[in-house]
């Protein structure tokens, strides 16, 4: 796999900018086995607190971060997809390589091939990369939301495997 370059910036304590990481990782396959995935930054609140001088990518976060946001690199392996899932977060994908379909609920999807963005906005969703040989690298920025309301009630997070 591709490896990602990340570079941070920060200031001096009289305030010069300076900076503060620049460093190489890989992305690393999470348990279900469809992806590989390596979170870049977070911040613990939004709006985010430049102040806070806490190494974002060590922090601990879920796929989304409660409070806070999330950017990470997701590769999705080939022949791969995620289960149905929804998070009370907007999310915002850009693909930067090969093509991945987007299912939600209904059974409805649409291909997204490089350079396309994806907003997705707490609908049940699934991923699946097409291609046989081709990974699909998106990048990924996740910021918490209030919940979709039907009739006043929350649509609660979920995982459908």
């Amino acid at each position: 796999m591709n490896e990602i370059r990340r570079v941070v910036t920060g200031h001096t304590t009289d305030g010069m900018a300076i900076f503060t990481a620049d460093d190489s990782f890989e992305t690393v396959v999470i348990p279900t086995g469809d992806a590989a995935m390596a979170t870049i930054w977070t911040t613990a609140t939004v709006p985010a607190d430049c102040n806070d001088e806490t190494d974002g990518r060590l922090r601990d976060a879920g796929t989304t971060l409660k409070g806070g946001s999330v950017i990470r690199v997701v590769d999705m392996l080939p022949n791969a997809s995620s289960p149905l899932h929804r998070t009370n977060s907007i999310d915002y994908g850009i693909v930067i390589s090969g093509k991945i379909e987007l299912e939600l609920d209904n059974q409805v999807f649409k291909t997204i091939e490089a350079g396309g963005i994806i907003v997705q906005r707490g609908t049940i969703h699934k991923w699946r990369n097409p291609s046989a040989d081709e990974i699909c690298r998106i990048v990924f920025i996740l910021t918490e939301a209030k919940p979709y309301e039907v009739n006043g009630v929350a649509l609660e997070e979920c995982m459908i495997h």
